[in-house]
């Protein structure tokens, strides 16, 4: 669906060179929602624009459907852009103009006719759920309502690329929620391929089916998001990740449970997919004579399923301890014994 090959962008300022985005390349997935994340600087709102050219790139090319949309003329990318939707950080919205009109707007550029384009605007009024509030002024609407006034302008002519610039970074976190929930639904109904650009761990996590983590202009890491999570690889994916699960770095904190008792052990569950759903714990008391301590834990869901830590102190014969950490690793939970069994 879009192809990304060595694409790079350098800024010439002053007497000085900077290098937003230094020799990225990707391939996504047509109808996938794919993330994008990295702190501020690392060059993924650069990285954005560049894919519809609202930036020109110095180097490399993008491809949408086998279009080389880096090859075209100012009038052939007038026309690709309109199937290339975008919404933005700060919405972006005409502060004259109302609901109706600004979801219009793009179409009356596009020279569509009143009849078809009052069919189209009122459509996806209610795809936002924006029913009722088409005369409103932006002013008189809450955040959430302004970007839910962006996507539908987004949609307005029908795109193929929905791309989204820190979307939900202007808004607070229960309306975050609501956004992330509209664009997976919009997803889902229109097949459309979503790239989703952010500096939080917890959309990526909420909505993405694959993510790539820059860091200084630089894809550093990429993959599913679930395998992304359970392994980070970058420091910097690591960092991320301890967002959302600070027990996954938290095991010095646990020294105090663990001493050189044999008959004591600590060791951390790894649980993915639908083994986070396995009464596993209670399977393990019932079968083998051990007592089961559980200190900490956390679950998290990301649209690839769920994966979860679980950080136990178990005490039994050292024999029996071997034996439950053995069929806790058949049920395909990864274990880490934080305190060896000898």
């Amino acid at each position: 669906m879009i192809s990304i090959k060595n694409l790079s962008k350098l800024f010439q300022l002053k007497q000085q060179q900077i290098q937003a985005v230094d020799d990225v390349s990707l391939d996504i997935n047509k109808g996938e929602i794919f993330g994008v994340i990295g702190y501020s600087g690392a060059g993924k709102s650069t990285f954005v624009r560049l894919i519809n050219r609202l930036e020109e790139p110095t180097d490399g090319d993008v491809s949408i459907h086998n279009e080389d949309i880096t090859k075209m003329s100012n009038h052939q990318l007038r026309k690709k852009r309109q199937k290339i939707g975008m919404i933005f950080q700060h919405f972006n919205l005409l502060w004259s103009r109302t609901v109706y009109e600004n979801i219009a707007f793009p179409l009356e550029i596009a020279g569509v006719p009143r009849t078809e384009r009052k069919v189209k605007v009122l459509e996806l009024i209610e795809l936002v759920g924006l029913s009722g509030r088409e005369n409103a002024y932006p002013s008189q609407l809450s955040g959430g309502q302004k970007q839910r006034v962006g996507i539908a302008r987004a949609l307005a002519n029908d795109p193929e690329v929905l791309l989204c610039d820190e979307a939900t970074s202007a808004l607070d976190p229960e309306t975050t929620d609501d956004i992330l929930e509209l664009l997976v639904s919009i997803n889902k109904k229109l097949g459309l391929t979503i790239i989703l650009i952010t500096h939080e761990m917890h959309v990526i996590q909420k909505i993405c089916n694959r993510v790539a983590v820059m860091e200084n202009g630089r894809v550093v890491e990429t993959g599913d998001v679930l395998d992304v999570f359970v392994k980070p690889q970058s420091e910097t994916t690591r960092r991320f990740v301890q967002q959302l699960n600070p027990l996954e770095y938290e095991k010095d904190r646990l020294s105090s449970f663990i001493n050189e008792d044999s008959t004591s052990e600590v060791i951390k569950l790894h649980f993915v997919g639908n083994h986070a759903k396995q009464a596993l714990i209670s399977q393990v008391i019932k079968q083998f004579d051990i007592d089961v301590n559980i200190l900490q834990g956390s679950i998290a869901p990301t649209q690839e399923g769920a994966y979860g830590t679980l950080f136990v102190e178990i005490n039994g014969k050292e024999s029996v301890l071997k034996e439950a950490i053995s069929f806790i690793e058949n049920a395909g939970v990864e274990v880490e014994v934080l305190h060896d069994v000898e």
